[in-house]
């Protein structure tokens, strides 16, 4: 590793100490930094999405699910994802495509998304899925190719895309599937949604990376569409949250 030196050299095994030491700095350095750029504090969103304390009136053109204010948009429908009995998760279906929100409680001043990428990479790729992680119109997240089931019983793999963005104590995350996910340039009414998208944190305490509860709207027409029969193993973030196992479901057509 640090290479050969010259018996019975003084010079030599100086240098090979001080190469050493080197070494082990920059690799002390290396982690510093890694640990560095998934800790970073939540940088400015000029574009969304919102803090509730940044919007006068939230609840005007979006939908109130209590912990989310989510964008109404003409044509779509609008699930929710209960986990026990609380709804933790809205999922917007728009014609061939849908975006998962979910919004989660962080740190004051420190951004959790970095982490959660390596989270949901690790994951995906311990199943044998394939990811990608480029800067797209979000800003940096995580291009999927997880490995699920199809109909017939034969293997084959969900094209899905991970987005997410730090605020004041709150993480939101989104999850991009069908045409949205298999071209990204399809996505751009579903990446407004989730840039339009209020979230309400609340100013009780709660533990970093719990889930903000919703609620339902009062006006909701609710129809069950399925129960989970397997609980998620692994972290809370790398299932795709309702993408990829579907949980019990409500829907409002709007």
């Amino acid at each position: 590793m640090f290479g050969r030196r010259k018996k019975g050299s003084a010079a030599g095994d100086a240098a090979g100490e001080a190469e050493q030491v080197v070494d082990g700095v920059d690799t002390q350095a290396d982690e510093e930094v890694e640990r560095e750029r998934v800790r970073l504090e939540p940088k400015p969103r000029p574009d969304g999405p919102w803090d509730s304390s940044e919007v006068r009136e939230p609840a005007e053109g979006r939908v109130d699910l209590g912990g989310l204010f989510v964008p109404g948009v003409d044509g779509m429908e609008l699930r929710v994802e209960v986990a026990g009995d609380a709804i933790v998760a809205a999922t917007v279906v728009l014609r061939d495509s849908a975006i998962q929100l979910q919004a989660f409680a962080a740190p004051k001043r420190e951004g959790i998304w970095g982490e959660v990428r390596e989270e949901i990479a690790a994951g995906i790729t311990q199943q044998g899925g394939v990811i990608d992680e480029v800067e797209g119109p979000l800003g940096w997240e995580l291009r999927a190719q997880v490995p699920v089931q199809l109909p017939d019983g034969t293997g084959g793999f969900q094209v899905v895309r991970f987005v997410g963005v730090d605020g004041p104590r709150w993480f939101l995350r989104g999850v991009i599937s069908g045409q949205g996910a298999v071209q990204p340039g399809a996505a751009g009414l579903l990446e407004q949604i989730f840039r339009d998208t209020v979230v309400v944190r609340g100013e009780g305490p709660m533990a970093p990376r719990d889930p903000i509860v919703l609620k339902l709207p009062q006006d909701a027409q609710m129809v069950a569409e399925g129960i989970q029969s397997e609980e998620q193993a692994g972290s809370r973030f790398s299932g795709g949250m309702g993408q990829l196992q579907r949980g019990p479901e409500i829907t409002e057509v709007r």
